[in-house]
């Protein structure tokens, strides 16, 4: 019996050889909503990785069947292995939940060498409360260059922050995600310059990784 079965699983597969492998898995594949409370804006971010192998295709399939995302390398040789995506960013008028609807969402793509990978990914439109500025104050002038730390009120049950340094016209920035327990962060001296403005978000982030942004300016003393 064992020798039959056998026997015929070798057959199936000899004229149906992709019954008997399923599709491999990507190495990582996300989806997520992400608002900005300062300025009202929201946004959905997409991010696959194949894995070693670059991929030739990709395509995101929503929950209610439409595909979103199609893409497709037919002349590489090498492929493509990380992918991230964004949305527009209107404002958060429910158009960005119109157009991608909470739910299950199926990632397919196929490698450069043949390999099929498949993988699902969860959207919410939960998002966490947005923290707010204790140190340096919104628009706060004369902020210290050195031991600068900045200070903000913690939410209920976040997975993480994430805190954004920049300054513009130089492109200078640094960004550092920290754990959920945190409400400070001590900026590395030597950094920020003197008399310069600086931008400054710090976001909350979920267990899906759904998060609020809120941003403020910031302004250094000048130097003595």
């Amino acid at each position: 019996m064992t020798h039959a079965i056998l026997t015929a699983a070798v057959l199936l597969w000899l004229v149906f050889p992709g019954l008997a492998q399923a599709d491999e898995k990507f190495e990582h594949v996300a989806i997520r909503f992400e608002q900005n409370a300062t300025d009202q804006d929201a946004e959905i971010v997409f991010e696959a990785t194949s894995g070693a192998v670059g991929l030739a295709t990709l395509k995101v399939v929503a929950p209610d069947g439409r595909t979103l995302i199609d893409f497709k390398a037919p002349d590489s040789k090498l492929g493509l292995r990380h992918f991230s995506f964004e949305s527009p960013e209107p404002k958060n008028d429910g158009r960005v939940q119109a157009d991608f609807p909470p739910g299950e969402y199926t990632f397919t793509g196929s490698t450069v060498s043949g390999i099929k990978l498949r993988s699902k990914a969860v959207l919410s439109h939960r998002l966490p409360s947005a923290v707010s500025f204790v140190r340096p104050r919104p628009g706060q002038k004369d902020v210290p260059v050195k031991g600068l730390q900045i200070n903000w009120s913690p939410v209920k049950n976040p997975a993480a922050y994430v805190i954004v340094i920049e300054q513009e016209e130089t492109d200078r920035k640094i960004e550092a995600k920290l754990s959920g327990t945190a409400t400070s962060f001590a900026v590395p001296d030597g950094f920020i310059a003197p008399d310069t403005e600086y931008k400054l978000a710090i976001g909350s982030v979920m267990q899906d990784g759904n998060t609020s942004f809120v941003e403020s300016a910031f302004t250094t003393a000048a130097k003595k």
